[in-house]
């Protein structure tokens, strides 16, 4: 059964991911994720949340960065959290982003 989830983060023309990071797969729990994209006034929003091992996005965190500064202070402090809470394996790492349209086409990560 193919089901259509809602996205996490959406771009509007002229934004772009600023980035993505993923945990490894914490037994019993799934992934830790937190996309990034650059608006087109040159902020920052962000988004951190818990992938379920069924698919399910749980415990949403949003929020905001005035500059590239304060989204590294952001990754860094959730990163710091897991690793504390989770143990050193389970840091957030860089990953690649699968971007789709709305018609679930695959896109790049931007927008014109």
């Amino acid at each position: 059964m193919n089901k259509i989830l809602p996205a996490i983060m959406e771009l509007a023309a002229g934004e772009e991911i600023a980035g993505m990071w993923v945990t490894p797969t914490i037994p019993g729990t799934g992934f830790y994720k937190l996309f990034a994209k650059k608006k087109k006034d040159g902020t920052y929003e962000w988004a951190h949340f818990i992938q379920r091992d069924d698919g399910r996005k749980e415990r949403i965190m949003r929020g905001t960065a005035e500059n590239k500064e304060q989204l590294d202070q952001v990754v860094e402090t959730a990163n710091r959290n897991l690793m504390k809470f989770f143990g050193p394996a389970y840091g957030l790492r860089p990953a690649d982003a699968d971007v789709y349209t709305l018609g679930a086409k695959k896109s790049t990560p931007y927008v014109q």
